[in-house]
């Protein structure tokens, strides 16, 4: 009988902590809007440089703390760790402004499609990536996907490019730091690189705003500037809540997860904020859940199965 190597088991036999982990990270994505929403006149370009840079000093604070930079020293020497923190970075980035942008314009709706979408655009890299074989009711969901993006597309007038471009990014983030990074990096490690290689772009981005649009922070008023600064912690605390959960449970765990942030951002831009959803919306969001309820029901069923299998007698 095969058994876990030590390294892994206090991790992986240890799955209620990474449900906990994971249910903390998704409720405060999906509380994020309503606290980016207060940041006005802040503008996206200008948050996102203060979210990365503040980041980065909630880290700094984090590893003296706890005493990780020894760590941190012993990574930065893996040329193979650092390009994939820079991946993960540049992956997360990109996330995150396209999610600023939509927060910050009364396009919270659409945030929340990206993320129903996500699980669809795991399932596909999986399938186009690492070679899976799909399921028939893994299909089904593609397959109602698809049709919901058709019908926003016929029905609605355009393409939701904003959404489609969120679930790609966090999707391909997701799956670099479950295959590439979870093994050799720890939470508070890997958002330290990541946050590091992004400092010089936010800084660089923060001297355009600077120049165009004009720097807001410090310049309304001291409530306001301290909630700019707690969007370090407020955009570091769930990433690494999510990186713990991924490094104890299964991805399909973490699948299952990650439909709590787009319901309570779905929840926030319609009832909340009144954001606009005629009937051909609705139906495109309806086509969506219907695929996720696919995927999730897939996920229960491949459980169940396994752990049947387990029971098995004569099974190892």
């Amino acid at each position: 009988m095969s058994t876990p190597s030590a390294s892994l088991r206090p991790l992986t036999d240890r799955p209620g902590e990474g449900v906990a982990y994971g249910v903390g990270a998704y409720l405060l994505w999906g509380g994020l809007p309503l606290y980016f929403v207060m940041l006005a006149p802040t503008g996206p370009w200008e948050l996102l440089s203060a979210r990365v840079i503040f980041s980065l000093v909630f880290c700094a604070i984090l590893l003296t703390v706890v005493r990780g930079w020894r760590r941190l020293a012993s990574l930065v020497r893996s040329p193979r760790v650092l390009g994939w923190t820079a991946v993960a970075g540049v992956l997360i980035y990109a996330n995150w402004q396209l999610f600023l942008i939509a927060a910050m314009s009364d396009r919270v709706l659409e945030a929340s499609l990206g993320y129903f979408i996500n699980p669809i655009a795991t399932v596909l890299l999986g399938v186009f990536l690492l070679g899976d074989r799909l399921r028939w009711l893994q299909w089904s969901a593609v397959g109602v996907a698809a049709l919901a993006v058709i019908v926003i597309v016929v029905f609605y007038g355009s393409v939701p490019w904003l959404s489609l471009a969120m679930a790609a990014s966090f999707a391909l983030y997701g799956l670099v730091k479950k295959k590439f990074l979870s093994a050799d990096v720890d939470a508070l490690s890997g958002l330290t690189l990541e946050t590091v290689w992004l400092t010089p772009i936010a800084i660089g981005q923060l001297v355009i705003v600077g120049m165009t649009t004009g720097i807001t922070f410090g310049q309304v008023g001291p409530l306001h500037t301290t909630l700019v600064v707690l969007s370090g912690v407020i955009t570091a605390l769930p990433l690494l809540l999510f990186a713990s959960a991924s490094r104890r449970v299964s991805l399909s765990t973490v699948g299952m997860l990650q439909f709590i942030t787009p319901i309570l951002q779905f929840a926030t831009g319609a009832f909340l904020l009144h954001e606009h959803m005629p009937p051909e919306r609705w139906i495109g969001f309806s086509l969506i859940w219907v695929a996720c309820a696919l995927l999730v029901t897939d996920i229960v069923r491949a459980r169940r199965a396994t752990a049947r299998r387990a029971a098995a007698p004569g099974s190892s």
